[in-house]
C-alpha cells in the first residue's frame, strides 16, 4: 500500500524557513514523479514544486528563489525547503506523487500539513 506521510509545517514568521518532509512508503519515490501543492481555503489546491523521476525540477514562479525540492533515496523521503517565507506562502501543503502503468496514471495523495507565516 502507497502512503505519503508529511511532516514539518507549523508557524513561522514572515522571513523565516521550514522544511516540510514527505515519507513515502510502499513504493520507492525515484521511479515517480513526486511534488508539492498547496491549497487555501475557498481555493484550489495549487502547484508549488515536483521532482521528476530524471532528477529535473519544477517551481511555481511565486516560489522559485525561494523554494528547493529535494530527495533522499535511503530515506524514501522528499522535501521542499522553504526559505524567505511570505504570508501569502500560508497553506495547507499536499505532497502529490504519479506515475503511470499500463497506461493507466495512478496518484498519491498526502494527508497535508499546515504552513502558516504571521507578518
Amino acid at each position: 500500500q502507497v502512503q505519503l506521510v508529511e511532516s514539518g509545517g507549523g508557524l513561522v514568521q514572515a522571513g523565516g524557513s521550514l522544511r516540510l518532509s514527505c515519507a513515502v512508503s510502499g513504493i520507492t519515490f525515484s521511479s515517480n514523479t513526486i511534488g508539492w501543492y498547496r491549497q487555501v481555503p475557498g481555493m484550489q489546491r495549487g502547484f508549488v514544486a515536483r521532482l521528476t523521476s530524471g532528477g529535473s525540477t519544477n517551481y511555481a514562479d511565486s516560489v522559485k528563489g525561494r523554494f528547493t525540492i529535494s530527495g533522499d533515496i535511503a530515506k524514501n523521503t522528499v522535501y521542499l525547503q522553504m526559505n524567505s517565507l511570505k504570508a501569502e506562502d500560508t497553506a495547507v501543503y499536499y505532497c502529490n506523487m504519479y506515475h503511470f502503468r499500463l497506461g493507466v496514471r495512478r496518484e498519491f495523495w498526502g494527508q497535508g500539513t499546515q504552513v502558516t507565516v504571521s507578518t
